[in-house]
């Protein structure tokens, strides 16, 4: 089937991170009034995997990848797991912010598009993120160079190995989330029917997305109190670049609605700088630069999965007037993309954090991927 671009009426970053999903998340209500019912219970585990190596050569004895489970899996006449859906997150966040409320409430709810009754959903926290083996454990600048290669590997290996799972049924990844779906269905073309990638594009990291990235590794490494990765407090560059990323995280017609003054702008530069306190540099530095290997454009071609992809048009990270997904998404075999609006209510590139804008995207690609 050949890409279309499906018009929406309703309405990655790549670093969302998890303490900033708290606070934007609850400025909108629960995606529907639906029905409720426990959830079956959450199991969170850590895969261990002895002499790792990374794709820089670097061997550590040990790699722990924390994930979670939410579901039971349904197996066929074979014994094969059908219902398994990976859930990959976005920079700088984890698992758990994609078990939160409002993707319970938007998303696995029952009657909503991922129900947790009917599907086996999974939750890992890459690695250098959330619970996973990272820089802030104590290796700090010593950590193995990861990559997202390095990361869809770890990925592969707890749910082939640790799972059992052969092949899943869908994967469906926030940004930084949505290329690591994009290059699972190049390099792991027979595990995985359907991925959708979400505020991602399917070609390496230039431009716009690209400098934001650099201006942020330069404010941490060449301030001197980053002391190569060693110090005892958020380096002053690192607090001082994060308020930028917040701009670019945002929507412009949300921000022009919001911050229609300077003293409005200063809160929002004062509160930014006040969540950098909670990060370690460090792991920031690393995910940003792992982004340094991905570039799937010359594998779009051999993809045999199902592919829906979902951009804002508010997205400054990804923005549409590149026309990169009317350009590249032909190349897929079974691949559409869809464009969804966005307007003052919308978060420009963090709208991934509110899936109660986008879920019937989710429902429609499900749809997709049984044909319909």
């Amino acid at each position: 089937m050949g890409s279309a671009r499906w018009p929406s009426s309703c309405l990655s970053l790549l670093l969302g991170l998890s303490v900033l999903i708290v606070g934007c998340a609850a400025a909108r209500p629960p995606a529907a009034d639906v029905p409720w019912s426990p959830f079956p219970e959450v199991h969170e585990a850590d895969a261990i995997f002895t002499g790792h190596r990374f794709q820089d050569g670097m061997v550590l004895p040990e790699v722990r990848i924390h994930y979670a489970t939410l579901g039971t899996p349904r197996r066929d006449a074979s014994g094969a797991v059908t219902n398994a859906v990976l859930m990959l997150h976005w920079t700088g966040a984890s698992g758990e912010v994609l078990r939160g409320k409002p993707f319970q409430d938007a998303l696995f709810a029952p009657g909503r598009p991922l129900d947790a009754t009917k599907y086996f959903l999974i939750f890992p926290d890459s690695v250098g993120h959330g619970r996973s083996s990272k820089p802030s454990d104590g290796a700090r600048m010593k950590f193995p160079a990861y990559g997202y290669g390095d990361m869809v590997a770890l990925q592969h290996q707890l749910v082939t190995g640790t799972l059992g799972i052969s092949r899943l049924h869908a994967i469906v990844g926030l940004s930084m989330g949505g290329m690591n779906a994009w290059l699972w269905s190049e390099l792991y073309p027979e595990a995985v029917e359907g991925v959708m990638p979400i505020v991602s594009l399917p070609t390496r990291i230039a431009g716009r997305n690209l400098l934001w990235r650099r201006f942020v590794s330069r404010q941490i490494r060449e301030d001197p109190e980053w002391r190569n990765g060693d110090y005892t407090a958020p380096p002053r560059g690192w607090r001082e670049a994060f308020p930028v990323v917040r701009m670019m995280l945002d929507g412009v017609p949300h921000l022009q609605a919001t911050l229609p003054d300077a003293p409005a702008a200063d809160a929002f530069i004062a509160s930014a700088m006040a969540q950098a306190e909670g990060m370690d540099a460090n792991d920031i530095l690393y995910s940003l630069e792992s982004s340094r290997d991905y570039d799937p454009e010359a594998g779009l071609g051999a993809i045999q999965a199902r592919v829906f992809a979902l951009n804002f048009s508010d997205d400054e990270f990804n923005p549409v007037s590149l026309r990169t997904l009317e350009a590249l998404m032909p190349r897929v075999k079974h691949g559409r993309f869809v464009v969804q609006a966005g307007d003052a209510r919308s978060f420009g590139h963090f709208t991934q954090a509110h899936p109660e804008l986008w879920a019937e995207q989710v429902a429609a690609f499900l749809a997709f991927l049984e044909g319909e």
